[in-house]
C-alpha cells in the first residue's frame, strides 16, 4: 500500500490521496438483463504451437492507470475548452460569463490528446460531467452553463454524464431524494440515458447531509457515489473489487486563485507518476469546477494550468510516452472493472489451434460500456479465423479488445 501523499480540505471535509485499503468481493448491480447470460467462442490460429495462457486484463487495453476526471457542476468551459482539448478542435476565446467569470481558454487549435486500444488505434482522452439538470439552458449568449445540445454531444462523444442533484441543493430542508430522482428523469427526457453515478453537492449544509444523499442515491439506482470520505480516490484494481454500493473519495484540484501556478501542477503530475510508479494497476480519480480563463468561485482551474496538466500528461503517458494510462471517466471504468470481474475466459490448445471461451454474465441494461480486453501470453503471434459474431480488435501477438454489446 502507499502512504497519504496529502490531505485536502472541501465544504468542511478531509479528503485524502492515498492508495486506500478495500476488501474485495464479487458483486452484481440490481438491475440485470432478463437472459442468464451467453458462452461465445473465439477461434485463433498460432504461427507455432508455443504454450499459450489467456487472462483478463485487470483496467481496458491492459492499461497501468484508470485516471478518471470529473467536471462539477455543468459548466459551459467543459464544452468550449476541455472537449476541443482533449477530442480535438479549437479551443473557444474568451467568454465573458453571467457570474462575471470566463468560460472560454486560449482561442487555439488542439490535435487533442490521445492513448490507443493496444491494437493500432488512437483513443481520445474522455473526461465526465457532474450535472445538474435544472440549471442546463441555452440563454443568454453569457452563460454559464452547458446546454442540452452541448451536454448531448458530449455524451456521444463517449464522456459520462453523472447525476449532481437536479439542482445541486444541499442546504437545510432540501429533499435529496426529489433532487437525485428528478435529475435522473429530465436527464432521461432530454438527452435519452439513464444516469448511473451520483456525485453528491456541495455548499452550505446540516452536518451528515451527504450520507442522506448517498442513501438516496443507492436507492434510487446507483451503482456508486462520490462523496467526501471513502474509498479511494487511489484504488488497487489487481484483485476483484467490491463494487457494491460504492462510496468513493476524489481528490480535488484548483488554481490558486487567478494566479498561475504551474509548480503545482508540477506537484499533481507527480502524484500521477508515483501511481505510475506502483507495481499494481491502479484506478484514480480527480475533480474541478469550470476550467475557463477566470478561477471560477476560486475552485476551479484556470485553463492554462488545465491545459499544461493534461498535456503533459498525454506527452508522458499517452500515445506520445509510455501509452499507460487509460484516461476515462468514472462509470466508464466501473463497468469494466464489473465486466472484468464477472466474466470467465478459458482457453483450449490443440497445436497451433486455440479455441478461447467467454462465459459473459447478463450485462445490466443501462452499462453503456461493454468492451473487454483479453490478456494474451504466448512466444509466438497468433490471428482471429473466426470470431462472429463479435466485434473486436488485436495486435496479433498479447492483446484482444472484444466488445460484448455485439452479441
Amino acid at each position: 500500500m502507499m502512504r497519504k501523499i496529502r490531505s485536502i480540505i472541501i465544504c468542511g471535509f478531509v479528503l485524502t490521496t492515498g492508495i486506500h485499503s478495500i476488501s474485495f468481493a464479487k458483486t452484481a448491480p440490481r438491475k440485470s438483463k432478463a437472459d442468464a447470460g451467453k458462452t461465445v467462442y473465439v477461434k485463433l490460429k498460432l504461427n507455432s504451437d508455443a504454450p499459450f495462457k489467456v487472462s483478463v486484463a485487470p483496467l481496458k487495453y491492459n492499461k497501468h492507470l484508470a485516471f478518471s476526471f470529473t467536471l462539477d457542476d455543468g459548466y459551459r468551459s467543459a464544452f468550449t475548452c476541455a472537449y476541443p482539448l482533449l477530442n480535438g478542435g479549437l479551443v473557444s476565446p474568451a467568454i465573458p460569463d453571467e457570474y462575471h467569470s470566463d468560460q472560454g481558454g486560449d482561442g487555439e487549435k488542439s490535435d487533442g490528446l490521445f492513448y490507443t486500444n493496444g491494437c493500432g488505434k488512437n483513443v481520445a482522452f474522455k473526461l465526465a460531467v457532474a450535472l445538474n439538470a435544472g440549471i442546463v439552458y441555452d440563454h443568454p449568449d453569457n452563460r454559464a452553463r452547458l446546454s442540452w445540445a452541448e451536454v448531448k454531444t458530449l455524451y456521444d462523444a463517449g464522456w459520462d454524464i453523472l447525476n449532481h442533484g437536479y439542482h445541486h441543493l444541499s442546504k437545510h430542508g432540501t429533499d435529496y431524494n426529489t433532487e437525485v430522482l428528478q435529475n435522473i428523469k429530465v436527464v432521461q427526457e432530454k438527452v435519452g440515458f439513464t444516469m448511473t453515478q451520483f456525485v453528491v453537492p456541495g455548499g452550505e449544509h446540516d452536518e451528515g447531509y451527504e450520507h442522506i444523499y448517498e442513501q438516496d442515491a443507492l436507492k434510487a439506482g446507483a451503482y456508486a457515489v462520490a462523496s467526501y470520505v471513502g474509498k479511494g480516490p487511489a484504488i488497487d484494481v489487481n484483485k476483484p473489487v467490491d463494487l457494491k454500493d460504492m462510496i468513493y473519495a476524489r481528490n480535488f484540484l484548483q488554481s490558486n486563485k487567478d494566479s498561475l501556478d504551474f509548480k503545482t501542477i508540477d506537484r499533481d503530475l507527480n502524484r500521477i507518476d508515483s501511481l505510475m510508479k506502483q507495481p499494481q494497476p491502479i484506478w484514480y480519480n480527480e475533480f474541478t469546477h469550470s476550467v475557463g480563463d477566470k478561477n471560477l468561485w476560486n475552485l476551479s482551474m484556470l485553463y492554462p494550468e488545465f491545459k499544461y496538466y493534461m498535456t503533459s500528461i498525454d506527452k508522458t503517458y499517452g500515445a506520445k510516452g509510455t501509452d499507460s494510462i487509460w484516461m476515462a471517466p468514472w462509470q466508464e471504468v466501473y463497468e469494466y472493472i464489473w465486466l472484468r470481474d464477472h466474466i470467465k475466459v478459458t482457453s483450449q490448445q490443440q497445436g497451433r489451434n486455440v479455441v478461447l471461451k467467454l462465459e459473459v454474465p447478463p450485462i445490466p441494461a443501462n452499462f453503456r460500456h461493454t468492451e473487454i480486453s483479453i490478456n494474451i501470453d504466448t512466444r509466438t503471434q497468433f490471428t482471429v479465423n473466426n470470431a462472429a459474431p463479435l466485434k473486436m480488435s488485436n495486435n496479433g501477438h498479447n492483446l484482444l479488445n472484444i466488445e460484448l454489446g455485439s452479441i
